[in-house]
């Protein structure tokens, strides 16, 4: 990059994991465009970098083109929580599909390197365990979580053919269940929920028995992920799994949190919502051949225990 900062787009930058990676690429001497338009990111998860001259922040819609010149875009625009993504299906289909056709014309017109956030939700309820890369996955094309999961499915077909036909530069990064601060305490995500609970001494909801499985990485790792995969050569597109392998059932994930908070919680069962996967795991084999060694290093006890006390500022402050 000739010794000058490389100007990078953050779509979804406003977010859980966007607001994290905006915080590291600015913090390695990078100039930094936050994109949000604030349907489920927050100013309040940003408003400090304001200060810094080498971030902007820009409320708009990646369903609207963006004009801009930049070296790299990270597209993490779209809502990624069942209960967000569920409550305007048609909007969060439009934010795969739309917003990348839109930010890929971006990389195409400035010729900029381009990564997709995608998702282990492209391998729906998996009939392979762990799942690896080429697993083409199981999901119910008109099921309740099919306006995220087919979304992403569609985005990483554009991406792939935008690099065919266009010679768009992609990355296409496949996130499992990821956690950490910053994590909206409403936002119906597992971890989240149960936090929540145990520190307001509620019950603890499980739903099913308990025995389904999900593997949880800490934010942090992620984000070393994604920056990795952005630098790897441009013969190396993915997709590629970036979580972590250690695989918890939702019980065992329960009485952890409980235990660490110290909660008089009890645990209760709902009934096991629609589509949803038995079991989740990441087979992280090309992540660490191809992302220079990248595996996570943060255990889900240490995740937790940040976590934990993240929530319980938040919820004395709220």
């Amino acid at each position: 990059m000739d010794g000058r900062k490389k100007r990078i787009l953050v779509t979804g930058g406003a977010g859980f994991i966007g607001s994290h990676l905006c915080e590291q690429l600015l913090a390695e001497g990078n100039e930094v465009i936050c994109l949000d338009n604030f349907f489920t990111g927050a100013k309040q998860k940003v408003v400090h970098l304001l200060e810094n001259p080498y971030f902007e922040l820009v409320r708009h819609d990646v369903i609207m083109p963006f004009y801009i010149e930049v070296d790299e875009i990270y597209n993490l625009a779209c809502p990624a929580s069942p209960v967000h993504y569920q409550q305007n299906a048609i909007k969060t289909i439009k934010t795969s599909v739309m917003g990348s056709i839109n930010m890929l014309g971006l990389a195409k017109r400035v010729n900029a390197r381009i990564l997709q956030a995608s998702t282990s939700e492209v391998y729906g309820d998996p009939e392979l365990h762990p799942q690896p890369e080429s697993y083409w996955g199981n999901v119910n094309p008109i099921g309740v979580r099919s306006c995220y999961d087919e979304g992403k499915r569609c985005a990483e077909s554009l991406f792939v053919n935008y690099h065919v036909q266009n010679q768009v530069a992609i990355k296409i990064a496949r996130i499992f269940n990821t956690y950490g601060p910053k994590m909206e305490p409403d936002d119906g995500r597992v971890v989240s929920n149960f936090i929540v609970q145990a520190l307001r001494n509620e019950n603890i909801t499980i739903f099913g028995d308990g025995t389904q499985s999900r593997s949880f990485q800490y934010v942090d790792d992620l984000v070393d992920g994604l920056k990795r995969l952005m630098q790897t050569p441009p013969d190396f597109i993915g997709p590629v799994n970036i979580g972590n392998p250690n695989e918890f059932t939702m019980l065992e994930l329960a009485e952890k949190i409980i235990s660490l908070t110290g909660s008089r919680s009890r645990i209760t069962h709902l009934p096991l919502p629609e589509d949803d996967p038995i079991q989740r795991q990441p087979d992280i084999a090309l992540a660490k051949e191809k992302l220079g060694g990248w595996q996570p290093k943060v255990e889900l006890e240490e995740g937790l225990q940040k976590t934990i006390a993240y929530f319980d500022e938040l919820l004395k402050t709220s």
